[in-house]
């Protein structure tokens, strides 16, 4: 199932933000994937909005997942200072939770999907 978040990232460091993201630590990745993060992208908008999409069969399982690993608590804490409005959560707690509302595969005729 594909999920989607949003949060605000302080909008004078979306540099440093991007660039830690450029090089996440290989055991956070792993770790994502161990705990069932699948596909898991990240989009900043220049005003700080930061917006996620992951698929996960169970994201509250595999978001509990994560919060029992050690690395995960590490690169919370590193990176809590780039968010506004986390009244004291950790950033993988503190995003919100967007509803889809349209996916186009759900839409498109079965005999359309077949052809790809």
């Amino acid at each position: 199932m594909r999920h989607c978040f949003t949060l605000q990232v302080d909008p004078d460091r979306l540099e440093e933000y991007a660039a830690r993201h450029r090089a996440v630590w290989p055991e956070m990745c792993r770790a994502l994937e161990e705990t069932g993060w699948r596909d898991y992208s990240l989009f900043l908008r220049e005003d700080g909005l930061l917006v996620g999409v992951v698929e996960a069969d169970d994201l509250d399982e595999a978001r509990a997942a994560m919060a029992r690993t050690e690395v995960n608590a590490r690169w919370q804490a590193e990176m809590a200072e780039f968010f506004e409005e986390l009244d004291g959560l950790a950033p993988d707690e503190g995003f919100l939770l967007l509803e889809e509302v349209f996916h186009l595969e759900d839409q498109l005729p079965t005999d359309v999907r077949e052809v790809k």
